[in-house]
């Protein structure tokens, strides 16, 4: 069962996680300038990518018996899923981004394109793989407490139900403070890989798309070392929680820089 103090925590973090990226666009947009057509890019790509051809490269290899068993070792495992994600995540967002070139040369010189993609691709993903699958979960823990689970779930092997009642049984206010931490500082590297993606595609640097991928896997490799049972989940999420601060410290100085230079500029102008 889970406790009423739980249940509430875990709901005010899927709200803030669910009303973050919506946030930012509106109050961004207007300011940046970017297109609703860059954020609809990025949630289109996050959505194909990541939700369809990485999870279906995932049902590949473990329909196979001899990947089955390479990924039991968990140096394989940790460093096979660190790369799919990199190379799936970012070679969708070369994709999607190079497409908005083409159709708008224009869009590499305006730094709004990149955070409005970056708002899309990392709100897909707070929604995708954080709201809808927390919201599943409070459902399963409402349904717990009014002792309708095991009803709801008939047709679910007994071993399967056991599990769902462990995971729910596990469940804290302390588990909601991990989730938020995971789900914001994702949204805030998927944000980071976006603007560091535009800027060497705007400087034409050679490597775009092998260091970003290494970028993201390295980004990556905490919790896979937390799925293959190498470190807890409290050392991975300290570890994002670190990180997701210094990006977001970084992006907010690079964004007021681009403000001030506006500014600056628009002054010049007016005088003229």
């Amino acid at each position: 069962m889970v406790s009423a103090l739980t249940l509430v925590f875990l709901t005010l973090a899927t709200l803030l996680i669910a009303a973050l990226p919506i946030w930012l666009y509106r109050r961004m947009k207007p300011r940046y300038g970017f297109e609703r057509r860059d954020v609809i890019v990025g949630i289109a790509v996050f959505a194909l990518f990541s939700m369809v051809i990485e999870r279906g490269l995932h049902g590949l290899v473990l329909s196979n018996a001899t990947t089955v068993g390479l990924l039991m070792n968990p140096a394989i495992f940790v460093i096979y899923g660190a790369l799919a994600t990199g190379i799936c995540e970012e070679v969708g967002r070369f994709a999607g981004m190079k497409w908005l070139i083409r159709r708008d040369p224009a869009s590499l010189q305006r730094p709004g394109t990149a955070l409005g993609y970056g708002i899309g691709h990392g709100g897909a993903e707070a929604w995708l793989v954080g709201v809808l699958v927390q919201l599943q979960w409070i459902l399963y823990a409402m349904l717990a407490d009014r002792g309708l689970l095991d009803q709801y779930f008939t047709s679910v092997p007994a071993e399967l139900l056991l599990r769902l009642h462990a995971v729910l049984g596990s469940l804290t206010p302390e588990s909601a403070g991990l989730f938020l931490v995971e789900r914001a500082a994702a949204f805030v590297f998927q944000i980071g890989f976006s603007v560091a993606m535009w800027h060497m595609l705007r400087e034409r640097f050679r490597f775009t798309l092998p260091f970003m991928i290494v970028a993201h896997a390295l980004i990556a490799m905490p919790i896979a070392l937390y799925q293959a049972r190498l470190i807890p989940l409290l050392a991975a999420d300290a570890v994002y929680l670190v990180f997701g601060l210094i990006v977001m410290r970084a992006l907010r100085r690079y964004f007021l820089g681009v403000s001030t230079a506006a500014n600056r500029a628009a002054r010049v102008k007016a005088g003229d």
